[in-house]
Formats: structure tokens, C-alpha cells, sequence
């Protein structure tokens, strides 16, 4: 009998790299497992309205305050991967020196529009531009991609001329150039982890599935998709 399939929900910088590893999971365990990829903003809010996942998969902080308010199983919670911060530009463009934390200073002072995401490395993004002095000057000229949204997809539109998100969700948008990823001072990394919803009914299932994300057996994937096993 074939065995149910794994039900989850995960923020949309895990997406590719989860689409691989749940074929890897499939074809050494024989249990299929749907993972649906949302912003991480509303998949949190979708698991705390009650609605039910087997695996819950988004950066460590939200799983953590899902885990407090008992959204998902105590003890169920596995870091799996780090995710660092890249910069776009729209293909064809020059690419700015962002060699260096001033570096990147005068690239984001310089461009006409900025864009970053509603996730956890937008919100370290903002209290960077904070940090720096310039959050008032460039505040006419930010734009937050809606949740869901790539930045990458702005940038290849020519909607914005420089994009920060996490170098996964850059690296397969067409009409880009990557510019590479933030210097290593101001280097802005995520940790994603999965966590096991609290009405699972296949928890020994989703177990197994979260072990394989973190096993050795899932760190060529992970790297291919410009992230770094947790």
C-alpha cells in the first residue's frame, strides 16, 4: 500500500531547493511529499490560522514563535540551511562594486530604486540602511516586493535598478545579472528550518522527511541552489 502523501508549506527562498530534495526524499523513502511555496509572511499566518501541514518549512524565527504558540509539535524543530543575501541588476546594466560594505554604500545611494523583500533578510536589509545614515535619503526611492513577489522579477522588468534578496531566489530569474552576494561585513544570512505541524497525522513521515533535509545526503542540492547546509 502506497503510503500517504506528506502535506507542507514553505516560504518561497526554499523553493527550488526543496522541489529537488523531495524528489531525492521520494526516491529513497517511497513517500511522496507536496510542499506548497508561499511568501514566509503569509504561510506563518496561514499555519497559526489552524490550517493543517504535516511539515512547516520557513526561516527559524517564524517556526520558532509557530513552535510557542503551538502551532507545531515541541521538540520537532531541525535547522537545515543558511541562505546569504545576493545583489541584482537588470541584465545589461552596469554592475556596481559591492566588494565592500562602502562599497555597497554608494551603490544603493547611487541607484534610482532599490528593492528588497517582506522576509527576514528584508527586515536586516532596512535596519542596515538604518545603521548607515541613509534610510531618509533613499525612502522615496525603496521598493518592498510584495509578499510572494521575487525582487528578481522587479529587477528583470526594469521596475527597480537594484535588487537584494536571498542568492536562491535570484540565480533562475531570467533577464538579471547577479551581481554576487553581499560582502562578507554585512553579509545578511537566513536559517530555514522545518518544524512538524501540530495536527499531523503522519508524524513519523514527516520525521524522516526533515531528517533527510538535514542529512549530508541533501548538501550538493542545497549548494547548487547558492545556499550552505545548516
Amino acid at each position: 500500500m502506497t503510503p500517504p502523501e506528506i502535506r507542507g508549506i514553505s516560504s518561497m527562498a526554499t523553493r527550488q531547493v526543496l522541489a529537488d530534495l523531495v524528489a531525492g526524499f521520494a526516491q529513497q523513502s517511497g513517500t511522496q511529499a507536496a510542499i506548497e511555496s508561499a511568501g514566509g509572511v503569509d504561510a506563518a499566518k496561514r499555519v497559526a490560522a489552524g490550517e493543517a501541514f504535516d511539515v512547516v518549512i520557513l526561516a527559524s524565527d517564524a517556526i520558532d514563535k509557530l513552535l510557542a504558540a503551538g502551532h507545531l509539535l515541541p521538540g520537532s524543530k531541525v535547522d537545515w540551511v543558511h541562505s546569504g543575501v545576493a545583489v541584482a541588476v537588470p541584465a545589461g546594466a552596469p554592475l556596481p562594486d559591492i566588494t565592500s560594505e562602502d562599497a555597497v554604500r554608494e551603490a544603493v545611494l547611487a541607484a534610482r530604486s532599490i528593492s528588497y523583500s517582506t522576509g527576514p533578510s528584508g527586515v536586516a536589509l532596512a535596519q542596515l540602511f538604518e545603521r548607515w545614515g541613509i534610510a531618509g535619503e533613499i525612502a522615496s526611492r525603496m521598493v518592498q516586493a510584495p509578499p510572494g513577489v521575487p525582487v528578481g522579477s522587479l529587477v528583470a522588468k526594469g521596475e527597480v535598478a537594484l535588487g537584494f534578496q536571498q542568492l536562491s531566489e535570484l540565480l533562475h530569474v531570467q533577464g538579471i545579472a547577479v551581481v554576487g552576494p553581499l560582502p562578507p561585513a554585512i553579509q545578511i544570512t537566513t536559517t530555514f528550518s522545518a518544524g512538524i505541524g501540530a495536527q499531523s497525522q503522519q508524524v513519523d513521515a514527516a520525521r524522516a522527511l526533515l531528517t533527510y533535509l538535514a542529512s549530508p545526503a541533501a548538501a550538493a542540492a542545497k549548494r547548487k541552489q547558492g545556499m550552505e547546509p545548516a
